[in-house]
C-alpha cells in the first residue's frame, strides 16, 4: 500500500478495450538500489511487479472491497489504494478532480492468449461451472484437480468468491448477464443485449476468473467495484445458489468458517474502520467514519441476509479446508 500510495509514475500504457483504465509503471521517489537500475522499458518494469492500474473515480468501491477482503481473511484481491496524481506523464483527466483507485498489477497472473478473452485464466461456461461445483474438485470427497470437469481450482475457492461477490454485489464475474436480479435498463448487460441470453444457460460464460501461474489452485479477485447502493430487495442470489435448488449445498459447502465468524461477531464495523483508516486518501474522500458507517452497515445487512439464507436452507459450513 505504501508503494502504491507514494511512488512516482515513470511510464504508462493503454489497456486494449479498456479505455477508462491506464497501466502505469511506478518508481520510488528515492530509488531503492535493491530494485535494480530504473527501467525505461514499460513492459520490463511491470514484469518486476512495479506497475499498477489506475481506475475511474467511480470505481472507488474497489478500495473498500480490498479492505473487506483482508478483514474477512479471504486474501484473494490485489492491493488497492485511493490516490490523487500530479504527474506530467499522465493525461490531464488523471491529474484533476477526484482521487482514483490504484490497483497493483500482478505479473504472475495467468491470462489466456486470446485477446478477446484475456481476462480469464481458462474459458468457463456456466454449465461447466455447475459441473465442476458438483465434482467438488480437490476436496476429500471430490474429483482430483487435474481430472474432468475440474480446471485446477480447489472447490473451496468458489465458495470464497461467491461470498465476496454477494457482500459486494459484484455481478460482472459469475453473472455478467444480470440473470440473478432485475437490472436497470441503463445497465451494460441490458444495453449490450447480454440479459437476453439468460434464457439459454449454454450461452453464459464467466469472466475475470483468474489464477496465478505459480498457484493455480487459488483464485485471484479483480474488478471488485460491485454495487454499494444496490437495494436489498433486489439482491443477486444467483451468485450463491446457482441456477437450480440442487446447487445450494454445492456453493455454500465451500465457504470457510472464518468470514462467517466475522459476520456473526458484530465486529465487522470496527474492524473495517480500523483497516480503512490506513488509507488516508480514501478515508478523507469518503467522509471518515461518519461517511463510511452507512456503507459498512449495508454490507453488514447483506451478510445477515446471507446468513439467514444459509440458516433457512439448513446448510452446513465446511470445516475441512
Amino acid at each position: 500500500m505504501e508503494f502504491l500510495s507514494g511512488s512516482e509514475v515513470v511510464s504508462k500504457a493503454r489497456i486494449p478495450a479498456h479505455g477508462q483504465v491506464l497501466h502505469v509503471g511506478l518508481g520510488a521517489p528515492h530509488h531503492d538500489p535493491s530494485l535494480g537500475a530504473p527501467l525505461a522499458d514499460h513492459s520490463g518494469h511491470c514484469q518486476q511487479g512495479l506497475c499498477a492500474l489506475i481506475k475511474r473515480p467511480d470505481d472507488w468501491f474497489e478500495v473498500f472491497a480490498f479492505h473487506l477482503d483482508r478483514v474477512l481473511g479471504l486474501n484473494r484481491s490485489l492491493p488497492t489504494v485511493s490516490r490523487a496524481f500530479h504527474s506530467d506523464i499522465l493525461p490531464y483527466k488523471y491529474t484533476r478532480g477526484a482521487a482514483r483507485p490504484v490497483v497493483w498489477w500482478d505479473p504472475g497472473i495467468q491470462h489466456l492468449a486470446d485477446d478477446d478473452n484475456d481476462q480469464n485464466s481458462f474459458p468457463l461456461t456456466w454449465p461447466q461451472y455447475q459441473s465442476l461445483l458438483r465434482a467438488r474438485c480437490g476436496s476429500s470427497s471430490g474429483v482430483a484437480l487435474n481430472e474432468t470437469p475440474c480446471v485446477g481450482v480447489h472447490h473451496a475457492e468458489w465458495g470464497r468468491l461467491a461470498l465476496f461477490d454477494f457482500l459486494l454485489q459484484v455481478n460482472d464475474r459469475l453473472d455478467r448477464y444480470c440473470c440473478g436480479f432485475q437490472p436497470d435498463p441503463a445497465e451494460p448487460c441490458v444495453e449490450n443485449l447480454l440479459h437476453t441470453k439468460c434464457r439459454n444457460p449454454k450461452d453464459l460464460v464467466l469472466v475475470h476468473i483468474l489464477v496465478r501461474r505459480v498457484e493455480p489452485t487459488r483464485l485471484v479477485f479483480i474488478d471488485n467495484a460491485g454495487r454499494p447502493n444496490h437495494p436489498h430487495d433486489n439482491l443477486n442470489f444467483h451468485l450463491v445458489e446457482g441456477i437450480d435448488d440442487e446447487s445450494y449445498c454445492i456453493f455454500l459447502a465451500g465457504f470457510q468458517r472464518e468470514p462467517y465468524q466475522v459476520l456473526q461477531s458484530g465486529c465487522l464495523e470496527s474492524m473495517l474502520l480500523s483497516s480503512l483508516y490506513m488509507d488516508k486518501e480514501f478515508w478523507e474522500s469518503r467522509g471518515g467514519a461518519r461517511g463510511l458507517k452507512p456503507l459498512i452497515h449495508t454490507v453488514e445487512q447483506r451478510g445477515r441476509i446471507l446468513l439467514q439464507h444459509i440458516h433457512d436452507k439448513r446448510l452446513r459450513l465446511n470445516r475441512d479446508l
